[in-house]
């Protein structure tokens, strides 16, 4: 007898004697409605999938997702996940959360082993991997021709080589963009900057340019930074535009914004190194692959965010000010001696191969 037959008459006598057997018949439709819940579930909920077990990588990033680099940190996450196949999940930790909040210990955490995969400001990481602060040389590279020299060719082949020197696994580069300075009255001479208490991210390099220029930089979390401005005690923030739009300053009488070229970033994407050395190749192609391909997004998601932040901006009533290229190099002189002193510390090839590199794009 066919088995499918043999079935078919064992449910039909199970039915017969649930019939005459109250108890035995609410078993049955139990046992006949856990059948069919079951059975209505997506197989992808009840077979155990590859992330389910696999254990995360970690990915640290300062910014959030509303950010450009927030982004790029989502889409590499995304694009390690895909090429795995889901074998191999990626978690982004935003807001520098694996480093203790603090955007300047990032790359100790990625070092050390906090974080798997990080993808980091250059300004940001410059304090342990100290030949970055090339990209962000005051006024070396105001434009966005002469970044696009720096994160291309020989010259980002060597920042990656920093990276690796300092302990991470460098994997690729990407543009992001120069700070601006926005403030309660508009600089338009070093001269203006005299007194001028600004607040900043604690970044060596950044902090010895104000000072070099006469202000005072202050580091201050945003609750203080507002009372600060309410006070008349702060007078001006630096920072992206895209920062500064989402600070809110206007709300504080500062509705002056120069874009004036002054620090310039690229990102970075990095892996820790014993974690690399722990993966398999096809692990490490797909981190490696990915973050290629999310850096090459990167330039795209700085040119929206800008433009975004800008427009948003003006229509607050926010005066937006680029600095021409004679008032450009007036400040580039006035910084000079801040110039001087990071480009002693940083490799004597590498200054000259940037520096040549912008020379060429003018």
């Amino acid at each position: 007898m066919p088995a499918t037959l043999r079935s078919s008459e064992r449910r039909l006598s199970l039915r017969g004697a649930a019939s005459d057997n109250p108890d035995m018949a609410q078993r049955f439709d139990l046992r006949r409605a856990l059948l069919l819940a079951l059975a209505a579930l997506p197989f992808a909920a009840r077979a155990q999938s590859a992330t389910d077990t696999a254990e995360a990588w970690k990915l640290s990033v300062a910014a959030g997702p509303a950010f450009a680099l927030g982004k790029a940190a989502e889409r590499w996450a995304q694009l390690v996940t895909e090429r795995s196949g889901g074998k191999v999940p990626v978690r982004v930790y935003p807001g520098a959360a694996l480093s203790s909040r603090d955007p300047a210990r990032e790359f100790l955490a990625l070092r050390d082993g906090g974080a798997d995969l990080a993808v980091g400001s250059t300004l940001y990481w410059s304090a342990q991997v100290v030949d970055l602060n090339v990209v962000g040389l005051p006024w070396l590279a105001p434009d966005d021709k002469d970044l696009d020299a720096l994160a291309n060719g020989d010259v980002a082949e060597r920042l990656l080589a920093a990276v690796e020197r300092a302990g991470a696994v460098p994997l690729a580069l990407a543009v992001l963009g120069h700070h601006a300075l926005a403030a309660t009255a508009l600089p338009r001479s070093p001269a203006d900057l005299a007194g001028m208490r600004v607040r900043t991210f604690w970044t060596p390099l950044v902090v010895d340019l104000y000072v070099g220029l006469g202000a005072m930089p202050r580091s201050l979390s945003a609750t203080d930074a507002h009372a600060a401005f309410r006070a008349g005690t702060l007078n001006a923030q630096d920072g992206t535009l895209a920062a500064i739009a989402a600070a809110r300053l206007e709300t504080f009488g500062v509705k002056q914004v120069v874009l004036w070229g002054a620090n310039a970033e690229c990102a970075v994407f990095a892996a820790n190194k014993t974690a690399w050395n722990a993966w398999s190749q096809e692990q490490r192609d797909a981190a490696r692959e990915s973050a290629i391909e999310a850096a090459r997004e990167v330039p795209a998601l700085v040119r929206a965010e800008h433009d975004a932040a800008q427009n948003e901006l003006s229509q607050r009533g926010v005066t937006i000010t680029r600095l021409t290229a004679a008032g450009r190099a007036t400040f580039a002189a006035a910084a000079r001696s801040t110039y001087d002193k990071w480009a002693a510390r940083i490799d004597p090839e590498l200054l000259r191969a940037a520096e040549a590199a912008v020379t060429r794009t003018r």
